[in-house]
């Protein structure tokens, strides 16, 4: 199943994107395999991911959370979707209250 997933990377930033399977991706990064931008910055360590139905919508959360400011990002990462500014927290919000879990990721 896709996710969408977010790293904190050794020298505070953030980086995010999508895969359908979360714990070999963290994998890879760590290994230094695939983006450039974690090769650089690890070790880096997965601080949320989310599960959806389709990759689509994680290509679509993944393309919108960057441009999202470090306290938006944040509390989506503490699991606050409904404190979320903006008219995009309805959204998220619904996303976390959806049908059935995926497994979790570590």
């Amino acid at each position: 199943m896709p996710y969408m997933y977010i790293l904190a990377c050794a020298d505070g930033s953030y980086y995010v994107g999508r895969t359908w399977d979360a714990e070999r991706r963290v994998a890879e990064h760590n290994a230094g395999i695939g983006a450039k931008y974690t090769k650089r910055r690890r070790p880096v360590q997965i601080v949320h991911a989310e599960w959806f139905e389709r990759i689509d919508e994680a290509y679509a959360a993944e393309k919108q959370v960057p441009g999202w400011g470090r306290r938006k990002r944040q509390l989506l990462i503490e699991g606050r979707a409904d404190d979320l500014p903006g008219s995009g927290s309805r959204s998220w919000a619904a996303r976390q209250r959806r049908d059935g879990q995926p497994p979790p990721v570590s």
